[in-house]
């Protein structure tokens, strides 16, 4: 299973010489499995620059599944600017969360409103099949990949996946705060024994995440502990808070090392291949 990251930070893009190191883009991540399916986790503005590569990777026909955790501003701003939903030969399936009040492409067609854009959601030419999924749901993409889907402590709801290939399991846990004092089972669950937990690492110590407890985040405290009690392999730390520089982001590390070492920041631009070997990705 390869896994390129092509946007790490949360809320909004944070481009500048602070944060170039491990980049300024909003949630994005691409998956090809073993049968050379393409996964896209969330749509930031990182899947713009995921769309142009894209393109010349697959230049007679893109087919992917967009798998988005939820619809807050930073996981889906850059799906207008995807440039393979332009194109007719392309095909899409897009999936999300299940609500109550709204349908998922309703909610994602109403960002392709006018004055906001200068095109809409009905003028899109690719083949984009949306469908909605619940907490528990299993959903198989091919023969050999399985996604497991979790509701996560996130105001208006989020999901989390657990995409295993094989042997070979990715845990994202983005957008995910803490419940009394402790993660959900559910959540411990989908990050047992992962080879790779990709998790929240919105703030830089607990306290911040009690005080803002609203917002449904962690700090990187939260992620290393729920990485030890999953007997996870490896821990990304993902989704900065922008105002975080490279090197705020560097310190964050180091003391998420001190508790459990094989840690790691994701950033703009990294490849990984599941499983990781003994050397962490720098």
């Amino acid at each position: 299973m390869r896994i390129r990251f092509w946007g790490v930070r949360g809320t909004i893009p944070t481009p500048g010489p602070d944060t170039v190191r491990y980049g300024g883009n909003t949630a994005c991540l691409d998956i090809l499995t073993s049968n050379k399916h393409v996964i896209i986790l969330d749509a930031g503005t990182g899947i713009r620059a995921l769309g142009e590569r894209i393109k010349q990777e697959h230049s007679r026909k893109v087919e992917a599944t967009i798998l988005l955790s939820h619809t807050h501003w930073d996981h889906i701003q850059g799906l207008p600017f995807f440039a393979p939903l332009q194109s007719r030969k392309n095909r899409f399936k897009l999936i999300g969360q299940k609500r109550i009040n709204m349908h998922l492409e309703r909610i994602l067609s109403r960002q392709f409103l006018a004055p906001y854009l200068p095109f809409a959601y009905t003028s899109l030419s690719a083949g984009l099949n949306v469908s909605e999924v619940e907490d528990g749901e299993t959903i198989f993409i091919d023969d050999h990949t399985s996604v497991k889907v979790a509701e996560l402590n996130h105001p208006g709801g989020c999901l989390g996946f657990r995409i295993q290939d094989h042997d070979a399991i990715l845990t994202y846990c983005t957008d995910t705060g803490w419940v009394r004092d402790g993660f959900d089972e559910s959540v411990l669950e989908l990050a047992g024994g992962a080879d790779l937990l990709v998790h929240d690492s919105f703030f830089t110590n607990t306290e911040e995440a009690k005080t803002f407890a609203e917002w449904g985040h962690s700090s990187w405290l939260e992620a290393v502990k729920l990485a030890d009690a999953a007997n996870a392999n490896t821990l990304g730390l993902f989704h900065y808070a922008p105002d975080l520089t490279d090197n705020e982001l560097e310190k964050m590390r180091d003391n998420a090392r001190g508790v459990f070492p094989r840690t790691f920041l994701t950033r703009e631009g990294m490849t990984l291949q599941l499983p990781i070997g003994n050397d962490l990705p720098e």
